[in-house]
């Protein structure tokens, strides 16, 4: 049976069309609310547990508020910030901070960069080399501590072990200055690899086969191939590696205050941990908030200034 078109179907037609065109040319969707409503929950969590601990920090760093006090807390302006851009102890530990995380950053990214590519090139029983490439990186910094502390021990270790077999005499490993920071940065190597492993892995899987078929026609090897197609189309994945393991090297505490607590003398003690000390052992909650952010500064800067050179090495 046939519908009858009615003047006032044609009415509410012409008015959704006219809806419809009217959208369009906004580019906008009809109801725009919905989105709101649904993000409504994340925001809620995101304001009570990220901006206002920031914005109550921030307040903190400008009073002189202890972890003893009751609300006494007075306000001191840029004292805090003054001692903090005096005090040795900033800058001694910001030193190892930073040295730390040279020395675990470019290994992190190297060394995941060779297991994603041993894994890519068709290695027999991958599943087995994927799984023992990420399986440390899935461990809690509890185990992580058990395990290197047995292999560390200056007596029964089995590191210090393999060498007595050679004739090489044991280290000291976390008790000595001079192999503290490199025994946490082989700790951190291991511990962390996997991830980067996969973030490589997956771009490697990403990477178009004709690239690779077009540099075969024109006769190159797989050296070639590998430095003139695999490593620019890795570009964008190694400078977000990069940052992403600078940030996450300089906010190193767990496996440092487990393994060495800051020592032998203060060698390893970063920031992060003068923070802890400075706010809930030695109670002064304002000028520990001061110390952070003024680290909280200078990871800004570095990031800044990491994503213009690899932005600019893009172009």
């Amino acid at each position: 049976m046939a519908s009858v078109s009615t003047p006032a179907r044609q009415a509410a037609a012409g008015s959704r069309r006219a809806g419809f065109r009217r959208a369009a040319a906004t580019g906008r969707p009809r109801s725009g609310g919905a989105g709101w409503l649904f993000a409504t929950p994340f925001l809620v969590f995101f304001t009570l547990f990220l901006i206002v601990p920031i914005g109550i920090g921030l307040w903190m760093s400008f009073t002189d508020a202890s972890l003893t006090g009751h609300g006494d807390s007075a306000f001191v302006g840029l004292d805090n910030y003054t001692e903090a851009f005096g005090d040795s102890q900033v800058w001694q530990t910001l030193g190892n901070t930073v040295w730390f995380t040279v020395l675990t950053t470019v290994p992190l990214v190297l060394v995941a960069l060779v297991m994603a590519l041993l894994v890519y090139t068709g290695m027999p029983g991958q599943w087995l080399w994927r799984l023992a490439f990420f399986a440390s990186h899935l461990l809690p910094v509890a185990v992580v501590y058990q395990i290197w502390s047995m292999l560390f021990q200056p007596d029964r270790g089995m590191l210090n072990g393999l060498l007595n077999i050679f004739g090489i005499d044991g280290v000291a490993w976390l008790t000595g200055e001079k192999y503290a920071m490199w025994s946490i940065a082989l700790v951190t190597l291991w511990w962390t690899v996997g991830f980067n492993f996969l973030l490589y892995l997956a771009a490697l899987q990403a990477i178009p086969d004709h690239l690779y078929e077009a540099a075969a026609l024109d006769g190159a090897g797989a050296w070639r191939r590998l430095w003139s197609v695999t490593l620019p189309q890795l570009r964008r994945t190694t400078g977000l590696i990069a940052v992403l393991q600078v940030m996450a090297s300089l906010k190193v505490f767990d496996q440092i205050y487990l393994l060495t607590k800051g020592g032998p003398n203060g060698a390893t003690r970063p920031i992060l941990e003068y923070i802890y000390d400075t706010g809930f052992t030695n109670y002064r909650l304002g000028y520990a908030s001061a110390v952070s952010y003024v680290f909280f500064g200078l990871i800004i800067v570095l990031s800044i200034a990491q994503l213009k050179i690899f932005s600019r090495r893009e172009d």
